[in-house]
């Protein structure tokens, strides 16, 4: 085993020892530093300086309690989290998740990520993630609000515009967003950049909502070019039917393609003519229902139960936007074997570490979520700049400098891959490129 290899797997090692059971945190310290080997051979002043033991190692870690009382009076209490984990960069930012599911593991394994996606983005942003295992399914208004209020109540001491900026995530939304803004006006007494997905009536950004989607494919328009061809007369197949699907699905019709099935947790639907993003969207965003329900009024369409079956519908684009670990080995197979060219991640590590080895073995374009779903916080880093000049952009303009920014990613991912001897693999480019810019400034910052 070579030096540099032996330095990485020690790191490593210490990792799994100090974060016991957190398998997510351990799969996204792996994915990165198992692609840095040339880099630390390159560079061995980064292994003298103890960059790769602080960068796995968040600098703060915040856990607190969240009590609130539902609509029965009943006192209810979740378990809240922010990991602020690098802030070479900039202030911490990355989002806030509110889902049954959040745990320690979860919301490292998202921090971590996050560090090198905001670093790709160019923008003055350091890396951090948080959230809490509420779930507002099933909650009213009124019990979200309590909820959000309490939550802030604590968070509100360890956040600031140039300290740190969440935004939302999973479960945290416009509604979710604009209560914790709330209560941090009204504790703190100031109108700052605090939070970003803000409404528009209080200094939200224009294409906050698209930039997730519209990102993802902005940067899978960049991989089909470089092989000679573009979106238009694909078929597309996209997970989910959020957010970012939703928005992915338009800008990918608008390039020329055709979205043939989009999936929920349920199951996943099938339109040979092309899925009707206005159905979807009134489905999904103003009646609140399950996508199943599309097939009552496109009766051409097919509704199938299990949303992992939709990767086995042929297509030439595939983008997988629901959650993490969601598309598995067999499902690359299968993608692979039905002609697909180009998986570009909208969502936060969608694909499994065997599926990823699948579309490098056969050359299938390969987009991961820290460069390819990158969109949503350069938007966010969009709206800080908005919130400290005290302007609002245009829709126009916006949109411009996400695309540029997305262009952008991709060429520097590209670059970092060829320099660095893997030429075309976008995984070990955009860990490269996002992890040297981060080096060069603890370095430069000293020893903290």
């Amino acid at each position: 085993m070579s030096k540099e290899t032996s330095y990485i797997g020690k790191v490593l090692d210490t990792v799994i020892k100090r974060n016991h059971a957190e398998s997510e945190f351990h799969q996204a310290v792996k994915e990165v530093l198992e692609t840095l080997e040339p880099v630390i051979k390159k560079h061995p002043e980064f292994e003298n300086a103890g960059i790769l033991e602080r960068i796995v190692e968040p600098e703060r870690q915040i856990i607190f309690r969240v009590p609130w009382q539902d609509d029965k009076g009943k006192v209810q209490v979740n378990r809240a989290f922010r990991i602020q984990f690098n802030s070479a960069l900039g202030p911490y930012k990355g989002g806030l998740r509110f889902h049954p599911s959040v745990y320690s593991g979860i919301v490292k394994f998202l921090g971590f990520e996050q560090i090198f996606k905001n670093s790709l983005t160019g923008l003055m942003m350091g890396g951090g993630k948080g959230g809490a295992d509420f779930d507002p399914k099933g909650k009213s208004d009124s019990e979200v609000m309590r909820f959000c209020q309490s939550f802030m109540t604590e968070l509100y001491r360890h956040i600031g515009a140039d300290t740190d900026v969440p935004a939302g995530d999973i479960g945290v939304g416009g509604r979710e967003v604009g209560y914790m803004f709330g209560q941090w006006k009204r504790i703190t007494k100031l109108f700052s950049g605090v939070l970003t997905g803000k409404g528009l009536d209080f200094a939200g950004s224009l294409v906050r909502t698209e930039a997730t989607g519209y990102g993802c494919v902005y940067f899978c328009e960049e991989m089909l070019k470089a092989r000679n061809t573009s979106f238009g007369g694909k078929t597309v197949v996209i997970s989910g039917s959020g957010n970012v699907a939703i928005y992915a699905h338009q800008k990918a019709t608008e390039l020329g393609a055709k979205v043939v099935a989009m999936s929920d947790s349920g199951g996943f639907i099938y339109d040979d003519r092309g899925v009707d993003l206005d159905t979807v969207k009134r489905l999904k965003e103003v009646e609140r229902k399950r996508i199943k329900e599309y097939v009552t009024e496109h009766k051409s369409a097919k509704y199938t139960e299990g949303c992992l079956g939709i990767w086995g519908v042929k297509c030439d684009v595939a983008l997988p936007s629901a959650t993490q670990n969601e598309l598995d080995k067999n499902a690359a197979e299968t993608l692979v074997k039905n002609g697909c060219i180009a998986v570009a991640e909208g969502a936060n590590m969608p694909s499994t570490p065997s599926a990823v080895n699948v579309f490098l073995k056969n050359k299938v374009s390969f987009g991961p979520g820290k460069a390819a779903n990158a969109g949503g916080v350069a938007t966010s880093g969009l709206e800080m700049a908005q919130n400290s000049q005290r302007l609002a952009w245009t829709f126009e303009k916006v949109d411009r400098k996400l695309h540029q920014i997305m262009v952008d990613i991709h060429s520097s991912a590209m670059a970092a891959s060829e320099e660095y001897g893997v030429p075309g693999n976008l995984v070990a480019g955009s860990n490269i490129a996002g992890f040297i810019k981060v080096a060069k400034a603890m370095m430069a910052q000293g020893v903290v």
